[in-house]
């Protein structure tokens, strides 16, 4: 800059305002989305502290329609985080849970939950048709994807039985916990405390919890208030209003930032307005059910086949009921 040039006290580069407005959105996502991972980490924490697997297991019903409500249930009445869902899943498919109830817990029970309705509401308070079309829609994709591998998904899908997973009858919780926490987030869910020792076990669980999820929010919140800030507005909006080009953009990127549940719907309120409400549900509806942690620890449990196949029905269920609710619900 020329010396001679005076520049007015009140002047600021573009760079600096953009700086400004990345860290305002940024703090903006953070703050609001801070209170429901706490209340999330600590009624999961709970959950998997204090409520045996026995209890889920001795009342799983037979019926597969019975068996996908139930699933749905469990995901209500026991808000468990999506790294938190894997293992457990995992154990209680190993010892008798049909297959598709597992798998409607997994890709239900994020979304449906009073933790995360809350969240939801508190995100799009001016358009409650959302959260009601999030939550419906997440029922629609189990329901089918359970339905599916019902029908049509006879042979084991786990990569090991349950002999080598707990290696004999008489090995304790204690011990799957043990093999667990080498997978996954490590996370220690399990049931292997004594009485006095589960309070500290779940401030510990939820600690763990918070810092894992913690760091994806923070991941998520930036490369958010990034697109927001510094690709053209043109650009978005070219992206965000095509029919389809914009619920795939949403996927991708629920997919790479693997965000949890409880937070997401508050990144996705900043893209209201230049993206569709329609692809803003596919964000909301895909993310919780399968992303890149998600994918990484279904892999170790499953199958590499059924992974695949799981994705793509996934993927399919949501596009198409999104667009379903773009046309029937969302638009007006």
């Amino acid at each position: 800059m020329n010396p001679g040039v005076l520049v007015p006290l009140d002047f600021e580069w573009p760079e600096a305002r953009a700086v400004h407005s990345f860290k305002t959105i940024l703090i903006g996502i953070v703050l609001e989305a801070l209170p429901f991972i706490v209340l999330g980490v600590l009624v999961s924490s709970f959950v998997q502290m204090f409520v045996p697997d026995s209890w889920i297991r001795r009342f799983a019903p037979k019926h597969p329609l019975l068996g996908i409500a139930f699933a749905c249930l469990l995901g209500f009445l026991f808000p468990i985080c999506e790294c938190g869902m894997v293992p457990v899943i995992r154990r209680l498919i190993a010892k008798g849970m049909p297959l598709y109830v597992g798998v409607v817990f997994i890709v239900v029970g994020p979304i449906f939950n009073p933790v995360v309705y809350a969240a939801t509401y508190m995100a799009f308070r001016n358009r409650p048709e959302l959260v009601y079309s999030r939550t419906g829609l997440a029922l629609f994709v189990g329901a089918a994807v359970g339905l599916f591998v019902y029908a049509f998904v006879k042979n084991n899908a786990l990569k090991h039985s349950a002999a080598s997973l707990y290696g004999s009858d008489g090995e304790g919780e204690g011990d799957q916990r043990g093999r667990s926490r080498g997978r996954g987030h490590g996370h220690g869910h399990g049931h292997g405390h004594s009485g006095g020792n589960r309070f500290f076990a779940m401030l510990d669980h939820a600690g763990a919890e918070f810092i894992d999820m913690g760091k994806y929010l923070i991941f998520g919140s930036c490369v958010a208030a990034a697109i927001q800030t510094f690709v053209p507005r043109g650009s978005l909006l070219e992206i965000g209003q095509h029919p389809y080009v914009s619920h795939f953009f949403m996927m991708g990127l629920a997919y790479v930032l693997s965000l949890c549940s409880t937070s997401d719907a508050f990144v996705a309120s900043s893209f209201v307005g230049t993206f569709s409400i329609g692809s803003v549900l596919t964000f909301m509806v895909f993310g919780p059910m399968l992303d890149l942690k998600t994918t990484l620890m279904l892999s170790s449990v499953f199958r590499p086949r059924f992974v695949l196949l799981l994705s793509v029905l996934i993927a399919a269920f949501v596009l198409l009921g999104a667009h379903a609710a773009d046309l029937l619900v969302l638009t007006y």
